[in-house]
């Protein structure tokens, strides 16, 4: 392929990504799910003079336990500064926020373009196919649900997809230049390129641990001495812990660790919920108290969440198609670094994260893994289409075929369920404007003193201002308890199923008096049957 081919070619990719997902984002116009608000969020509070700083307190695994608060503490900045830079220029609205994701999103298309190049090179395809597998890739990957759908969100999972791709077409670069020169030193700028891409993978997801370990693993096969492998693998290491050092130094000084305080917490959940725990967090003697029996059934679930509702599903019949190819894509060169982290990153998650992984932890980390499943579902059709040409004696190539079936039924999928994301977004935000009245209504105002504790504890000061807390799934004294330790005014609900809600109807908890049904009517901003589905307690006992 010529420069000018390429240039071509990945401009074409880039332009159908940009405008498939400008259109899904005009679509999508409230983050959910939650956690994207906390990057758009914490990006505002930057632009506004107040650093990152999150007015959410949605754990109470990090101390120090203050709202507003640091950010941070589980999650990693790097959307949020992706997010701030359009928010700066078009003014601080989640529209502002989605042009990052909208540019981050059309670049993984142009890496998978580059990398399916790599492997079409890789295996010597003629001309015709190669240049088809390459282009077919990118424009399948375009037009993707999965990778759509994400990239209408400003939050982790684009940017690490991006950076995972790149890191892995670097890695096949300097691979083969040392294995060619048999020297690490002449792959100098290649080693730096890696390490910097590495470090900012670092800056956006704890994942980007698994590629490190991934290129480390691939360089002990380097056919060159020992110390020519050190050196590959210490120098893109080194790049790497410069550019998160300032981050490592920051998190020191804001929550008395350099690391992710809250990881062994969520490898000992039992229950989603316990992510909001207040009096009963998780720990190892809980956890081991419920048996083997149910630990295994919690990986089950994990392993069966990772498999179907992430990656297969949602790019359903690629997806399937690609998963049985999988052994075979594997094969290549250019694709096992990708299919390593792959691996590595789903058993993780699904095995000692199995509960934190329903809950989205291998979601926002399997952008490039929805690359993988598309390349190799290409690599599949294209050679059963060669197959059956040989079989009948076609005299005329027909390879264009895979990726139109691939486009086609990407296309069909995006066409039909886009619009119903699109649609829970409103929703949504039509539940917040009622909510936001409402409490504007009984005095529970953004600039009244004390937090509020909620079911929506990042949603919640998102849209209405003010601060607020995460309702603990326990009982209304530790919720109590709660109020009491912030000085928080009352406790909003939106979700029905809330056993606090149930805990305080019976009244069996001596606590339950302490919590007074304020509910203000409905406006019209909302209607329909979720109208009533907000309960406001108001915390009387002093």
């Amino acid at each position: 392929m010529s420069r000018r081919e390429a240039a071509v070619s990945a401009a074409v990719v880039f332009v159908i990504a940009v405008v498939v997902r400008w259109y899904a984002a005009s679509l999508v116009v409230f983050p959910r799910p939650e956690d994207t608000a906390y990057y758009v969020d914490v990006a505002r509070n930057l632009l506004g003079g107040r650093g990152l700083v999150s007015d959410a307190l949605w754990s109470y695994q990090t101390p120090p336990l203050v709202v507003p608060r640091p950010a941070f503490e589980v999650w990693l900045p790097l959307p949020t500064f992706a997010a701030a830079l359009p928010m700066a220029v078009f003014g601080a609205t989640f529209a502002a926020a989605q042009v990052s994701s909208v540019v981050i999103g059309a670049l993984v298309p142009v890496l998978a373009w580059r990398l399916a190049a790599d492997v079409a090179e890789e295996r010597q395809l003629p001309p015709g196919r190669a240049r088809t597998l390459a282009i077919g890739t990118g424009v399948t990957a375009a037009v993707s649900l999965p990778l759509i759908l994400h990239s209408t969100l400003p939050d982790s999972t684009m940017p690490f997809a991006a950076l995972t791709l790149a890191a892995v077409l670097l890695v096949n670069r300097v691979r083969a230049s040392i294995g060619r020169d048999g020297a690490a030193r002449g792959s100098m700028a290649g080693l730096v390129a890696l390490g910097l891409v590495l470090g900012l993978a670092a800056l956006t997801r704890n994942e980007a641990v698994w590629l490190g370990l991934a290129w480390a693993a691939l360089a002990i096969g380097l056919p060159v001495a020992g110390r020519e492998r050190l050196l590959a693998v210490a120098i893109p290491a080194v790049v790497a812990l410069m550019a998160f050092a300032p981050w490592l130094v920051r998190d020191q000084l804001a929550f008395g660790s350099p690391l992710p305080g809250q990881t062994l917490s969520n490898a000992l959940s039992i229950d989603g919920t316990d992510i909001f725990a207040w009096q009963d967090p998780p720990t190892l003697s809980r956890y081991l108290a419920i048996g083997l029996p149910q630990l295994l059934a919690l990986r089950v679930t994990g392993f069966g969440h990772n498999l179907f509702d992430v990656l297969l599903l949602p790019g359903a019949p690629l997806s399937f198609i690609g998963l049985a190819g999988l052994p075979w894509a594997t094969r290549i060169r250019s694709l096992q670094p990708l299919a390593l982290v792959a691996v590595v990153t789903f058993l993780v998650t699904a095995l000692v994260f199995p509960v934190s992984t329903t809950w989205g932890t291998f979601l926002h980390a399997a952008g490039a893994i929805h690359v993988l499943l598309i390349l190799s579902a290409l690599l599949a059709l294209d050679a059963l289409i060669v197959a059956v040409g040989r079989r009948r004696g076609w005299y005329r190539p027909v390879a264009w075929l895979a990726p139109t079936l691939t486009a086609s039924g990407a296309v069909l999928f995006s066409a039909i369920l886009l619009p119903s994301f699109g649609n829970a977004s409103l929703l949504t935000l039509r539940r917040f404007v009622d909510l936001d009245l409402r409490l504007d209504g009984i005095g529970l105002t953004a600039d009244a003193s004390g937090p509020l504790i909620t079911d929506t504890p990042i949603w919640l000061p998102y849209t209405h201002g003010g601060t607020a807390l995460a309702l603990p799934y326990e009982s209304p004294t530790s919720v109590l308890d709660l109020a009491h330790r912030f000085h928080a005014r009352a406790v909003v609900s939106l979700a029905g199923d809330h056993p606090f809600r149930a805990a305080i109807a019976t009244g069996g908890d001596p606590a339950a008096s302490c919590f007074q049904d304020v509910t203000p009517p409905a406006t019209s901003a909302l209607g329909g049957e979720d109208a009533d589905v907000l309960r406001v307690y108001r915390v009387s006992c002093p």
